[in-house]
């Protein structure tokens, strides 16, 4: 299943949701792709869509829940991808 927190999250200039599957990468993929959402867009696990694709990604079947539902289901599916962990000293090189 889709699924897109509200949009709450401020950046560069816009607010954004994110939107993930429960389910697959294949099923996020082709339901971005359908919502007219560039590959630009994914970040490791979701996708950042903009406040103004968030209705029309409602209306063709992503499933509204808060931002704790959505981390926790992402999990549990297991495609939750963390950031990787890179101490300052490794950042500078």
């Amino acid at each position: 299943m889709i699924l897109i927190d509200p949009p709450l999250w401020p950046a560069r200039g816009r607010v954004w949701s994110h939107m993930v599957s429960d389910v697959s990468y294949e099923e996020l993929h082709a339901f971005a792709a359908d919502l007219g959402m560039p590959p630009r867009a994914f970040e490791r696990d979701h996708y950042d869509v903009p406040s103004e694709l968030y209705e029309a990604a409602v209306l063709q079947g992503a499933q509204a829940v808060g931002c704790q539902e959505l981390l926790l289901r992402l999990t549990r599916a297991g495609l939750r991808r963390r950031k990787e962990y890179r101490p300052r000293a490794e950042l500078g090189r």
